[in-house]
């Protein structure tokens, strides 16, 4: 049931008007699974707790790991990728919905020492719930971007 559940909202990513470019695709592609999965209250958990080989999970799959190829990956850097690029999303989404539902900065804040966590202490800033839109360009960006 959990399945069928995380494919419905697979199913809601627009997969038609892609980019012909290979190289802008992939990261459309992401954007818009990333779009769907926060159109649903826990959205991302749902998917993530989940293995759903179902028609709309693995026609995302298929669209994701042909513009990877078309983009002259070979078969193993297309399909580590895609998966790099779903479980990041995943992982990224999921955190954002939690803080939507509770004050994460504040308890980062507070549980952060300036003497206990230096560096974490130093980057604060930059991991606030207000940036989740710019951290996620920045994972996208740093997973395809690597060539």
């Amino acid at each position: 049931m959990l399945e069928l559940m995380a494919d419905a909202v697979v199913g809601e990513v627009p997969l038609d008007d892609l980019p012909d470019s290979p190289g802008p695709r992939a990261p459309e592609v992401i954007r818009r699974y990333r779009r769907a999965l926060l159109a649903h209250r826990d959205g991302a958990a749902l998917v993530v707790g989940t293995y759903a080989a179902e028609p709309h999970t693995l026609h995302l799959a298929e669209t994701l790991v042909a513009a990877l190829l078309d983009d002259g990956l070979n078969e193993r850097e297309a399909a580590w990728t895609a998966w790099t690029l779903i479980y990041f999303t995943l992982g990224l989404t999921q955190e954002e919905q939690a803080a939507e539902q509770q004050s994460l900065d504040d308890r980062l804040a507070t549980a952060i020492s300036r003497t206990t966590h230096p560096a974490l202490y130093r980057t604060l800033g930059h991991l606030t719930s207000e940036s989740f839109d710019e951290r996620f360009e920045f994972g996208l960006n740093s997973i395809i971007g690597r060539r």
